[in-house]
Protein backbone atom coordinates (compact mmCIF):
# COMPACT_ATOMS: atom_id res chain seq x y z
CA UNK A 1 0.00 0.00 0.00
CA UNK A 2 1.40 3.41 -0.97
CA UNK A 3 1.95 6.02 1.70
CA UNK A 4 -0.97 8.48 1.87
CA UNK A 5 -0.39 12.05 0.85
CA UNK A 6 0.22 14.41 3.75
CA UNK A 7 -2.63 16.72 4.70
CA UNK A 8 -2.04 20.11 3.10
CA UNK A 9 -2.04 23.29 5.13
CA UNK A 10 -5.42 25.01 5.43
CA UNK A 11 -6.39 26.86 2.28
CA UNK A 12 -6.01 30.61 2.16
CA UNK A 13 -9.33 32.40 2.09
CA UNK A 14 -10.27 32.41 -1.61
CA UNK A 15 -12.69 35.32 -1.25
CA UNK A 16 -16.08 35.66 -2.85
CA UNK A 17 -16.72 34.21 -6.25
CA UNK A 18 -17.09 36.92 -8.86
CA UNK A 19 -17.75 37.63 -12.50
CA UNK A 20 -16.12 40.24 -14.67
CA UNK A 21 -17.82 40.93 -17.96
CA UNK A 22 -14.88 42.61 -19.66
CA UNK A 23 -14.52 46.18 -20.85
CA UNK A 24 -17.55 46.35 -23.17
CA UNK A 25 -20.87 46.76 -21.37
CA UNK A 26 -23.82 44.80 -22.71
CA UNK A 27 -27.17 46.59 -22.59
CA UNK A 28 -30.16 45.02 -20.88
CA UNK A 29 -30.60 44.09 -17.22
CA UNK A 30 -30.35 40.35 -17.88
CA UNK A 31 -27.91 40.55 -20.80
CA UNK A 32 -25.30 37.81 -21.03
CA UNK A 33 -21.81 38.74 -19.92
CA UNK A 34 -19.36 39.45 -22.70
CA UNK A 35 -15.63 38.72 -22.61
CA UNK A 36 -14.22 37.16 -19.45
CA UNK A 37 -16.40 35.14 -17.05
CA UNK A 38 -14.97 34.13 -13.70
CA UNK A 39 -16.65 31.39 -11.64
CA UNK A 40 -15.48 29.65 -8.48
CA UNK A 41 -15.38 25.85 -8.59
CA UNK A 42 -14.73 23.28 -5.88
CA UNK A 43 -11.01 22.95 -6.46
CA UNK A 44 -10.32 26.54 -7.42
CA UNK A 45 -11.75 28.80 -10.09
CA UNK A 46 -11.37 28.89 -13.85
CA UNK A 47 -12.11 31.48 -16.49
CA UNK A 48 -14.94 30.22 -18.67
CA UNK A 49 -15.03 30.83 -22.39
CA UNK A 50 -17.53 33.44 -23.55
CA UNK A 51 -21.03 32.18 -24.30
CA UNK A 52 -21.70 31.18 -27.85
CA UNK A 53 -18.10 30.21 -28.66
CA UNK A 54 -17.32 26.89 -30.24
CA UNK A 55 -15.59 24.30 -28.02
CA UNK A 56 -11.97 25.12 -27.28
CA UNK A 57 -9.50 23.32 -29.53
CA UNK A 58 -6.14 24.40 -28.07
CA UNK A 59 -4.54 24.12 -24.66
CA UNK A 60 -4.78 20.67 -23.06
CA UNK A 61 -3.44 19.39 -19.72
CA UNK A 62 -1.08 21.64 -17.79
CA UNK A 63 0.67 20.33 -14.66
CA UNK A 64 2.18 22.98 -12.39
CA UNK A 65 4.29 22.74 -9.25
CA UNK A 66 6.84 24.85 -7.41
CA UNK A 67 9.53 23.87 -9.94
CA UNK A 68 7.62 24.76 -13.11
CA UNK A 69 4.53 26.50 -14.41
CA UNK A 70 3.57 23.82 -16.88
CA UNK A 71 4.83 23.20 -20.39
CA UNK A 72 2.25 24.63 -22.79
CA UNK A 73 2.70 24.23 -26.52
CA UNK A 74 4.99 26.86 -27.98
CA UNK A 75 2.55 27.59 -30.83
CA UNK A 76 -1.25 27.71 -30.95
CA UNK A 77 -3.94 28.87 -33.33
CA UNK A 78 -5.95 31.94 -32.37
CA UNK A 79 -9.39 31.23 -30.96
CA UNK A 80 -10.79 29.38 -27.96
CA UNK A 81 -8.19 27.88 -25.62
CA UNK A 82 -8.85 25.42 -22.81
CA UNK A 83 -6.22 24.27 -20.34
CA UNK A 84 -6.91 21.81 -17.57
CA UNK A 85 -4.50 22.92 -14.86
CA UNK A 86 -3.44 20.50 -12.13
CA UNK A 87 -1.53 21.59 -9.03
CA UNK A 88 0.97 18.73 -8.76
CA UNK A 89 2.61 20.06 -5.61
CA UNK A 90 1.90 18.31 -2.31
CA UNK A 91 1.18 21.29 -0.05
CA UNK A 92 1.35 24.60 -1.95
CA UNK A 93 -1.76 26.33 -3.24
CA UNK A 94 -1.36 28.21 -6.49
CA UNK A 95 -2.88 31.15 -8.39
CA UNK A 96 -2.56 30.68 -12.15
CA UNK A 97 -2.70 33.48 -14.72
CA UNK A 98 -2.64 33.43 -18.51
CA UNK A 99 -0.89 36.70 -19.38
CA UNK A 100 0.66 38.45 -22.34
CA UNK A 101 4.39 37.87 -22.73
CA UNK A 102 5.23 40.99 -20.73
CA UNK A 103 2.77 40.21 -17.94
CA UNK A 104 0.92 43.51 -18.40
CA UNK A 105 -2.53 42.03 -19.08
CA UNK A 106 -4.30 38.93 -17.85
CA UNK A 107 -6.53 36.87 -20.17
CA UNK A 108 -7.56 34.10 -17.84
CA UNK A 109 -7.07 33.07 -14.23
CA UNK A 110 -7.61 30.49 -11.52
CA UNK A 111 -7.60 32.51 -8.26
CA UNK A 112 -6.79 29.50 -6.01
CA UNK A 113 -6.08 25.89 -6.92
CA UNK A 114 -5.57 23.32 -4.18
CA UNK A 115 -2.79 20.69 -4.23
CA UNK A 116 -3.58 17.56 -6.25
CA UNK A 117 -6.67 19.15 -7.80
CA UNK A 118 -7.45 20.38 -11.30
CA UNK A 119 -9.48 23.30 -12.67
CA UNK A 120 -10.22 24.73 -16.13
CA UNK A 121 -8.46 27.77 -17.49
CA UNK A 122 -10.47 28.77 -20.54
CA UNK A 123 -10.47 31.91 -22.68
CA UNK A 124 -10.26 33.10 -26.29
CA UNK A 125 -6.96 34.48 -27.60
CA UNK A 126 -6.09 36.76 -30.50
CA UNK A 127 -2.71 36.57 -32.24
CA UNK A 128 0.18 37.48 -29.97
CA UNK A 129 2.65 36.14 -27.44
CA UNK A 130 1.47 34.78 -24.09
CA UNK A 131 2.69 32.89 -21.04
CA UNK A 132 1.31 31.07 -18.00
CA UNK A 133 2.29 32.53 -14.62
CA UNK A 134 2.04 30.62 -11.32
CA UNK A 135 2.16 32.20 -7.86
CA UNK A 136 2.35 29.61 -5.07
CA UNK A 137 1.28 30.06 -1.46
CA UNK A 138 4.84 29.42 -0.26
CA UNK A 139 6.03 32.49 -2.19
CA UNK A 140 7.41 30.65 -5.22
CA UNK A 141 6.70 32.30 -8.59
CA UNK A 142 7.15 30.59 -11.95
CA UNK A 143 6.44 31.56 -15.56
CA UNK A 144 6.08 29.11 -18.42
CA UNK A 145 7.90 29.27 -21.71
CA UNK A 146 6.30 31.77 -24.14
CA UNK A 147 3.40 30.71 -26.36
CA UNK A 148 3.01 32.22 -29.83
CA UNK A 149 -0.59 32.47 -31.03
CA UNK A 150 -1.19 33.16 -34.71
CA UNK A 151 -4.22 33.63 -36.93
CA UNK A 152 -7.53 35.40 -36.38
CA UNK A 153 -10.26 34.89 -33.80
CA UNK A 154 -13.64 36.47 -33.16
CA UNK A 155 -14.65 37.29 -29.61
CA UNK A 156 -11.08 37.32 -28.28
CA UNK A 157 -10.74 38.31 -24.62
CA UNK A 158 -9.60 41.91 -24.22
CA UNK A 159 -7.73 41.07 -21.02
CA UNK A 160 -7.38 43.34 -18.02
CA UNK A 161 -4.66 45.05 -16.06
CA UNK A 162 -4.23 43.27 -12.73
CA UNK A 163 -4.58 45.29 -9.53
CA UNK A 164 -1.52 45.05 -7.25
CA UNK A 165 -2.26 44.34 -3.59
CA UNK A 166 -1.34 47.83 -2.40
CA UNK A 167 -3.15 49.71 -5.18
CA UNK A 168 -6.35 49.87 -3.12
CA UNK A 169 -4.64 51.80 -0.32
CA UNK A 170 -5.18 55.26 -1.84
CA UNK A 171 -8.91 54.75 -2.65
CA UNK A 172 -9.58 53.34 0.82
CA UNK A 173 -7.73 56.25 2.42
CA UNK A 174 -9.69 58.74 0.32
CA UNK A 175 -13.01 57.12 1.16
CA UNK A 176 -12.26 56.91 4.87
CA UNK A 177 -11.30 60.59 4.82
CA UNK A 178 -14.67 61.41 3.27
CA UNK A 179 -16.50 59.34 5.90
CA UNK A 180 -14.53 61.03 8.69
CA UNK A 181 -15.66 64.40 7.34
CA UNK A 182 -19.31 63.32 7.27
CA UNK A 183 -19.50 61.89 10.79
CA UNK A 184 -19.49 65.34 12.48
CA UNK A 185 -22.37 66.34 10.17
CA UNK A 186 -24.26 63.24 11.27
CA UNK A 187 -23.59 64.02 14.93
CA UNK A 188 -24.90 67.57 14.51
CA UNK A 189 -28.08 66.19 12.93
CA UNK A 190 -28.80 63.69 15.70
CA UNK A 191 -28.15 66.31 18.37
CA UNK A 192 -30.71 68.56 16.66
CA UNK A 193 -33.17 65.65 16.60
CA UNK A 194 -32.59 65.00 20.29
CA UNK A 195 -33.12 68.67 21.03
CA UNK A 196 -36.45 68.63 19.21
CA UNK A 197 -37.66 65.70 21.28
CA UNK A 198 -36.36 67.23 24.50
CA UNK A 199 -38.50 70.33 23.79
CA UNK A 200 -41.47 68.17 22.85
CA UNK A 201 -41.52 69.51 19.26
CA UNK A 202 -42.29 66.25 17.47
CA UNK A 203 -43.16 67.98 14.21
CA UNK A 204 -39.61 69.34 14.01
CA UNK A 205 -38.31 65.95 15.16
CA UNK A 206 -39.95 64.21 12.18
CA UNK A 207 -38.29 66.67 9.80
CA UNK A 208 -34.89 66.45 11.48
CA UNK A 209 -35.11 62.68 11.81
CA UNK A 210 -35.12 62.40 8.01
CA UNK A 211 -32.13 64.72 7.66
CA UNK A 212 -30.08 62.69 10.11
CA UNK A 213 -31.15 59.34 8.72
CA UNK A 214 -30.16 60.32 5.18
CA UNK A 215 -26.80 61.58 6.47
CA UNK A 216 -26.19 58.09 7.84
CA UNK A 217 -27.49 56.24 4.78
CA UNK A 218 -24.98 58.02 2.53
CA UNK A 219 -22.18 56.22 4.39
CA UNK A 220 -23.16 52.84 2.91
CA UNK A 221 -19.72 51.44 2.14
CA UNK A 222 -18.44 52.08 5.67
CA UNK A 223 -20.93 49.88 7.53
CA UNK A 224 -18.52 46.96 7.95
CA UNK A 225 -15.99 49.34 9.47
CA UNK A 226 -18.63 50.52 11.96
CA UNK A 227 -18.86 47.12 13.64
CA UNK A 228 -21.60 46.90 16.27
CA UNK A 229 -22.34 50.60 15.91
CA UNK A 230 -24.22 49.96 12.66
CA UNK A 231 -26.86 47.86 14.39
CA UNK A 232 -27.08 50.31 17.29
CA UNK A 233 -27.46 53.34 15.01
CA UNK A 234 -29.64 51.93 12.21
CA UNK A 235 -30.67 48.36 13.00
CA UNK A 236 -34.06 47.04 11.87
CA UNK A 237 -36.54 45.32 14.17
CA UNK A 238 -36.54 42.11 12.13
CA UNK A 239 -35.22 39.13 14.05
CA UNK A 240 -35.42 40.79 17.46
CA UNK A 241 -37.48 39.15 20.21
CA UNK A 242 -40.72 41.08 20.21
CA UNK A 243 -39.97 42.87 16.92
CA UNK A 244 -40.85 46.58 17.19
CA UNK A 245 -41.68 46.05 20.88
CA UNK A 246 -38.17 44.80 21.66
CA UNK A 247 -36.61 46.71 24.56
CA UNK A 248 -33.17 46.47 22.94
CA UNK A 249 -34.19 48.09 19.67
CA UNK A 250 -32.47 51.47 19.27
CA UNK A 251 -31.33 53.82 16.54
CA UNK A 252 -32.93 55.69 13.66
CA UNK A 253 -35.46 52.99 12.79
CA UNK A 254 -36.68 52.72 16.38
CA UNK A 255 -37.04 56.50 16.60
CA UNK A 256 -38.92 56.50 13.28
CA UNK A 257 -41.36 53.89 14.56
CA UNK A 258 -42.05 55.94 17.66
CA UNK A 259 -42.41 59.27 15.83
CA UNK A 260 -44.95 57.91 13.37
CA UNK A 261 -46.83 55.63 15.77
CA UNK A 262 -47.96 58.12 18.35
CA UNK A 263 -45.19 57.78 20.94
CA UNK A 264 -44.82 60.79 23.17
CA UNK A 265 -41.63 62.75 23.80
CA UNK A 266 -41.17 61.03 27.17
CA UNK A 267 -40.88 57.64 25.46
CA UNK A 268 -38.82 58.93 22.54
CA UNK A 269 -36.23 60.88 24.51
CA UNK A 270 -34.32 57.83 25.78
CA UNK A 271 -33.99 56.66 22.17
CA UNK A 272 -32.75 59.98 20.77
CA UNK A 273 -30.36 60.46 23.69
CA UNK A 274 -29.00 56.97 23.08
CA UNK A 275 -28.64 57.77 19.38
CA UNK A 276 -26.52 60.83 20.20
CA UNK A 277 -24.39 58.69 22.51
CA UNK A 278 -23.88 55.98 19.88
CA UNK A 279 -23.03 58.39 17.05
CA UNK A 280 -20.60 60.22 19.33
CA UNK A 281 -18.90 56.93 20.15
CA UNK A 282 -18.88 55.95 16.47
CA UNK A 283 -17.13 59.18 15.48
CA UNK A 284 -14.55 58.65 18.22
CA UNK A 285 -14.02 54.97 17.36
CA UNK A 286 -13.92 55.14 13.55
CA UNK A 287 -10.24 56.14 13.16
CA UNK A 288 -9.22 52.96 15.00
CA UNK A 289 -11.37 50.67 12.85
CA UNK A 290 -9.95 48.96 9.76
CA UNK A 291 -11.53 49.01 6.31
CA UNK A 292 -10.89 45.87 4.30
CA UNK A 293 -9.59 47.02 0.87
CA UNK A 294 -11.70 44.33 -0.78
CA UNK A 295 -14.84 45.80 0.78
CA UNK A 296 -14.89 48.99 -1.27
CA UNK A 297 -15.54 47.47 -4.74
CA UNK A 298 -18.00 45.04 -3.18
CA UNK A 299 -19.98 47.74 -1.36
CA UNK A 300 -20.28 49.71 -4.59
CA UNK A 301 -23.02 47.35 -5.70
CA UNK A 302 -24.18 46.01 -2.34
CA UNK A 303 -25.42 49.47 -1.29
CA UNK A 304 -27.94 49.47 -4.15
CA UNK A 305 -28.65 45.78 -3.66
CA UNK A 306 -29.86 46.58 -0.14
CA UNK A 307 -31.73 49.65 -1.39
CA UNK A 308 -33.57 47.53 -3.92
CA UNK A 309 -34.48 44.84 -1.40
CA UNK A 310 -35.27 46.79 1.77
CA UNK A 311 -36.03 50.37 0.72
CA UNK A 312 -37.87 49.99 -2.57
CA UNK A 313 -39.53 46.87 -1.19
CA UNK A 314 -40.78 48.95 1.74
CA UNK A 315 -39.76 46.52 4.50
CA UNK A 316 -37.51 49.21 6.04
CA UNK A 317 -40.41 51.68 6.33
CA UNK A 318 -41.38 52.07 9.98
CA UNK A 319 -43.98 54.75 9.36
CA UNK A 320 -42.34 57.76 7.73
CA UNK A 321 -42.94 56.62 4.15
CA UNK A 322 -39.49 57.95 3.18
CA UNK A 323 -37.68 54.84 1.98
CA UNK A 324 -37.42 56.37 -1.51
CA UNK A 325 -35.51 59.27 0.04
CA UNK A 326 -33.23 56.61 1.52
CA UNK A 327 -32.76 55.13 -1.96
CA UNK A 328 -31.62 58.57 -3.11
CA UNK A 329 -29.13 58.71 -0.23
CA UNK A 330 -27.89 55.24 -1.15
CA UNK A 331 -27.34 56.38 -4.74
CA UNK A 332 -25.32 59.34 -3.43
CA UNK A 333 -23.31 56.98 -1.24
CA UNK A 334 -22.63 54.75 -4.23
CA UNK A 335 -21.31 57.74 -6.18
CA UNK A 336 -18.79 58.42 -3.41
CA UNK A 337 -17.50 54.86 -3.60
CA UNK A 338 -17.18 55.04 -7.40
CA UNK A 339 -15.41 58.40 -7.07
CA UNK A 340 -12.85 56.87 -4.72
CA UNK A 341 -12.30 53.92 -7.06
CA UNK A 342 -12.14 55.97 -10.27
CA UNK A 343 -8.30 56.07 -10.44
CA UNK A 344 -8.31 52.25 -10.59
CA UNK A 345 -11.37 51.84 -12.82
CA UNK A 346 -10.44 54.36 -15.52
CA UNK A 347 -7.28 52.64 -16.87
CA UNK A 348 -8.95 49.21 -16.77
CA UNK A 349 -12.47 49.89 -18.04
CA UNK A 350 -13.11 53.55 -18.93
CA UNK A 351 -16.45 52.71 -20.51
CA UNK A 352 -17.67 51.38 -17.17
CA UNK A 353 -17.37 54.83 -15.58
CA UNK A 354 -19.55 56.36 -18.29
CA UNK A 355 -22.06 53.54 -18.00
CA UNK A 356 -22.29 53.64 -14.20
CA UNK A 357 -22.62 57.44 -14.17
CA UNK A 358 -25.46 57.18 -16.67
CA UNK A 359 -27.11 54.45 -14.59
CA UNK A 360 -26.94 56.47 -11.38
CA UNK A 361 -28.18 59.64 -13.09
CA UNK A 362 -31.17 57.74 -14.43
CA UNK A 363 -31.92 56.16 -11.05
CA UNK A 364 -31.60 59.58 -9.37
CA UNK A 365 -34.13 61.04 -11.80
CA UNK A 366 -36.51 58.16 -11.10
CA UNK A 367 -36.31 58.79 -7.36
CA UNK A 368 -36.70 62.56 -7.71
CA UNK A 369 -39.89 61.95 -9.68
CA UNK A 370 -41.34 60.24 -6.59
CA UNK A 371 -41.45 63.52 -4.65
CA UNK A 372 -44.93 64.81 -3.90
CA UNK A 373 -46.18 68.26 -4.93
CA UNK A 374 -45.55 69.50 -1.39
CA UNK A 375 -41.94 68.30 -1.38
CA UNK A 376 -42.59 65.13 0.61
CA UNK A 377 -42.12 61.54 -0.49
CA UNK A 378 -44.44 58.96 -2.00
CA UNK A 379 -44.25 55.81 0.15
CA UNK A 380 -42.65 52.96 -1.81
CA UNK A 381 -45.71 50.77 -1.28
CA UNK A 382 -47.90 53.45 -2.91
CA UNK A 383 -46.02 53.68 -6.20
CA UNK A 384 -48.10 52.86 -9.25
CA UNK A 385 -47.04 49.86 -11.28
CA UNK A 386 -45.39 51.84 -14.08
CA UNK A 387 -43.29 54.04 -11.81
CA UNK A 388 -42.26 51.11 -9.62
CA UNK A 389 -41.19 49.15 -12.69
CA UNK A 390 -39.11 52.09 -13.91
CA UNK A 391 -37.33 52.58 -10.58
CA UNK A 392 -36.81 48.83 -10.17
CA UNK A 393 -35.47 48.42 -13.70
CA UNK A 394 -33.04 51.32 -13.57
CA UNK A 395 -31.75 50.40 -10.11
CA UNK A 396 -31.36 46.83 -11.32
CA UNK A 397 -29.35 47.94 -14.34
CA UNK A 398 -27.07 50.03 -12.15
CA UNK A 399 -26.68 47.08 -9.81
CA UNK A 400 -25.74 44.78 -12.69
CA UNK A 401 -23.13 47.17 -14.06
CA UNK A 402 -21.66 47.85 -10.62
CA UNK A 403 -21.39 44.11 -9.97
CA UNK A 404 -18.42 44.09 -12.38
CA UNK A 405 -16.27 46.02 -9.92
CA UNK A 406 -15.34 43.28 -7.41
CA UNK A 407 -13.91 41.13 -10.19
CA UNK A 408 -12.32 43.99 -12.09
CA UNK A 409 -10.57 45.35 -8.97
CA UNK A 410 -9.79 42.15 -7.09
CA UNK A 411 -6.13 42.25 -5.97
CA UNK A 412 -4.01 39.78 -7.91
CA UNK A 413 -0.68 39.14 -6.23
CA UNK A 414 2.14 39.09 -8.78
CA UNK A 415 -0.26 38.49 -11.66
Amino acid sequence: MSEPDPEPDPAPEPGRSFRWAGPRRVSGRRAAAAGLALAAVAAGAGLGAARGHSPAVAGGPLAVDTARCGTPATRMAAGPVAFTVTDSSRTAYVSVYLTDAGGGRVYGEIPWLTPRHAAPLNTTLAAGRYAVRCVFSDGTKRTSRPVTVSGRASGAAAGYRPVPDLAMTAPVTAYRSWVSGRLPVLLTAVRRLDGDVRRGDLSAARRDWLTGHLDYERLGAAYHSFGDFDDAVDGMADGRPGGEASAGWTGFEAVEYGLWHGRGADRLRPLTARLVKDVTALERDFPSEDTDPGDLPLRAHEILENALEFQLGGSADYGSGTTLATVGANIAGTREVVRALTPLIRPRDPALLTTVTRDLDRADADVAACRTAGGGWTPARSLDRERRARVDGDLGQALEDLSSLPGLLAPRTSA
